[in-house]
């Protein structure tokens, strides 16, 4: 409503809509190929990737001068939203032990419905001031993805089995060490599957080759 008084959108219902709209319709099409992307440049990057288009369109929303630029804040939060939903459980399922991987992929969910009774919360709040700043309430997600991305670079490992399909498994062995804290990884399910594949892509390729 605050961004409809300031733009004079009363008379253009169309503009409106596109800019409720936008985040979903561009979230839409960057899910139908975040799967092959990240396939391709591994999904640490992909992540890492989300956390500045959360952080980039926070602040393109606290600057916006005109509608174009509103729109332009709703598509790269739409990215974002759309890398961080669809590659996070397929993350999480890589890369978690099997005794915790279905507690680990209902924090998503979680996370999603605590988030946005939080920001009604926020957004109420900042309605009962005497100036209410739609930018305030929209710019704030540059917060928490300032957060998101030193967690991202400077904690988050690559997933094993995207290192063993690239045939690093040198690295990837070095990754399930690490998040399992041994040293020892050769009983581990996840490894001897991870192993097991690759073995499986190397016969396969050789037998091609010949």
């Amino acid at each position: 409503s605050y961004i409809k008084q300031e733009f004079h959108l009363e008379t253009d219902p169309t503009l409106e809509g596109l800019i409720v709209s936008t985040s979903f319709l561009t979230g839409t099409v960057v899910t139908i190929f975040s799967g092959t992307v990240s396939d391709m440049l591994g999904r640490r990057p992909m992540l890492i990737t989300s956390s500045i288009m959360f952080f980039l369109s926070g602040l393109v929303m606290l600057w916006a001068p005109n509608v174009l630029v509103v729109l332009l804040s709703r598509l790269l939060d739409g990215i974002a939203i759309a890398l961080t939903i669809t590659l996070t459980p397929l993350y999480i399922s890589e890369i978690a032990p099997p005794d915790i991987r279905g507690t680990l992929n209902t924090l998503p969910q979680f996370s999603c419905s605590g988030g946005m009774f939080v920001a009604y919360i926020m957004v109420f709040w900042l309605s009962l001031m005497e100036n209410p700043s739609w930018r305030a309430m929209l710019g704030v997600v540059s917060v928490p993805a300032v957060a998101y991305f030193f967690l991202a670079v400077l904690y988050l490992p690559e997933s094993p089995p995207w290192l063993v399909s690239k045939g690093r498994i040198t690295e990837a062995k070095k990754v399930l060490q690490r998040i399992r804290g041994t040293d020892d990884v050769s009983g581990d399910s996840k490894a001897k599957l991870f192993l097991i594949c690759y073995n499986n892509v190397t016969i396969i390729t050789g037998l091609y080759s010949l």
